[in-house]
């Protein structure tokens, strides 16, 4: 038979403890409704008690959303043993389900609390009464139960002894400093997990040593009934265990084993929390971040062109996502004839051919070239022969320091005859067109008037895009336009003045 594993994501109480993240009550509420509508988490915990006044704020518009909504047994709180303070705090916010923190080890009870274990059991005893009293449900957070574990398991048997006989929902078993590996949560778990048949139990893993996805999973494994994430990972110091990777990995690696979470809406919620918390998503983070499914090396295209030799189980599709073949200077013919297809671009074989050299060659310049460019590169390609030129610009060198005027030295090839000039400008281009229009006029070449200069990028672009610079020229009683594409503005320029020199002569 399929097990059916519970998810709680915290992601608005643990993940919101990543450092510099605080979310309005508005942004709060958008993202309690979007976990539970369309991600589909089994619950949410949404905050901790008495925290400020925003926070009960926050609790209160999501609370008054999901009672209207029939999800109130979904919103948790996280609350302290304090004589029913919090308790109260959550009532008034209108939750009913709060998740009580308690000490899972004898440390943090000996030397934060300074209480036995008597006393500890008894003040939560006295809490749950409270709780019982008046209509709220009761999770029990044991905290630093994974040190507790390792250096006083009998207080901890102890503990969930006394746990067995009170009015609780569920024991949620946390690494809080996320300290364990994946062979200690099996062997943690299993024990406790048959020895303590009617209790639940959640799994609650940290990341610092990057292995809450593996620990996850073996808690699983080794019989929890459910486990807490955030998205993205977030949460304190390394974070917590990731939404959309314990998902993928829980689906592919564990069979019998069944989530209600929906794959589909992993990305765009995870979009959402780096919009909202302003935590950018690493480029290359699991399932979620922008290269994870793009192929870059033009074997790999090639390979999956040919059988999808490079496709695994992480298809883009399970997430909501394509996949894209990157353009830079490890791209083949392959990378730029999949972006083509997409585009519905058809060229020849020798368009493809230039246009894979010029990929490349604006690929030793910046990382990555866009699908977006891909039209202006063509355009580019199209634009003039570059076999047939009769004037070539050989080198240039522009200098531009602040207060001094900006210079250039020039060297151009005419009819295989080579020549060189230099000439200060009001600016770079300036410069560079005079030295130019001097050695014009040694071999006699008329210079067309320069009626009109834009620059533009592709759609999309960023600071570093290719830049295309369009160039309106005059000659006589005829006008006509070059253009030139290069991730440098000048560059662009000399080259649509590289081919209007070609056109005239």
């Amino acid at each position: 038979m399929n097990r059916v594993i519970e998810i709680m994501d915290t992601t608005l109480r643990d993940g919101e403890q990543t450092g510099g993240v605080s979310y309005t009550a508005d942004e709060k509420l958008n993202i309690a409704v979007l976990l539970l509508q369309e991600v589909k988490v089994d619950r949410i915990e949404v905050a901790s008690a008495r925290v400020s006044e925003g926070e009960f704020e926050a609790v209160r518009k999501i609370t008054q959303w999901a009672k209207e909504n029939q999800s109130i047994d979904k919103v948790e709180v996280l609350t302290f043993v304090d004589g029913g303070i919090s308790i109260d705090w959550i009532i008034e916010a209108g939750a009913k389900v709060q998740n009580l923190l308690t000490k899972g080890s004898l440390n943090h009870l000996t030397y934060q609390l300074k209480k036995t274990p008597k006393e500890h059991f008894q003040d939560i005893e006295n809490n749950l009464k409270k709780a019982i009293a008046k209509g709220i449900e009761t999770n029990i957070y044991l905290e630093d139960w994974s040190n507790g574990m390792k250096n006083s398991p009998d207080y901890v048997f102890s503990f969930l002894d006394f746990l067995q006989t009170q009015p609780i929902k569920r024991v949620m078993l946390p690494d809080t400093l996320g300290v364990l590996c994946p062979s200690d949560v099996y062997k943690m778990i299993s024990p406790i997990v048959t020895k303590y048949p009617n209790l639940h139990f959640d799994f609650h893993a940290h990341n610092d040593y990057d292995l809450s996805v593996a620990n996850v999973l073996e808690a699983i494994k080794a019989g929890i009934h459910g486990v807490h994430t955030t998205i993205n990972g977030m949460g304190e110091r390394a974070g917590n265990a990731p939404l959309a990777s314990s998902l993928a990995a829980i689906h592919d690696f564990l069979p019998n084993v069944k989530v209600k979470v929906q794959e589909n809406a992993m990305f765009s919620i995870s979009k959402i929390i780096e919009s909202f918390s302003g935590i950018r998503i690493p480029h290359n983070k699991p399932i979620v971040g922008e290269n994870v499914f793009t192929q870059t090396a033009g074997i790999h295209a090639d390979g999956d062109q040919k059988k999808n030799l490079y496709f695994n189980d992480l298809l883009p599709e399970r997430f909501g996502r394509t996949r894209k073949y990157a353009l830079g200077k490890t791209s083949g013919k392959a990378n730029i004839a999949k972006n083509l297809q997409e585009l519905g671009i058809v060229l020849n074989d020798e368009q493809i051919k230039l246009l894979t050299e010029k990929v490349i060659q604006l690929g030793d310049k910046k990382e990555l070239i866009t699908q977006e460019d891909l039209p202006y590169l063509i355009s580019d390609i199209l634009e003039i022969e570059l076999k047939n030129q009769r004037i070539k610009i050989l080198n240039f060198s522009l200098n531009h320091a602040q207060g001094l005027t900006p210079t250039a030295s020039l060297k151009i090839n005419i009819d295989n005859t080579t020549y060189e000039a230099h000439s200060g400008g009001d600016g770079q281009y300036d410069a560079f067109f005079k030295a130019m229009k001097s050695i014009l006029k040694e071999v006699k070449i008329p210079l067309p008037d320069l009626t009109d200069y834009s620059v533009r990028i592709p759609p999309g672009g960023n600071t570093d895009a290719l830049c295309e610079t369009i160039i309106t020229w005059q000659l006589k009683n005829k006008t006509f336009k070059t253009k030139g594409l290069d991730s440098d503005q000048t560059v662009s320029a000399i080259i649509a003045t590289e081919r209007m020199l070609n056109i005239i002569f």
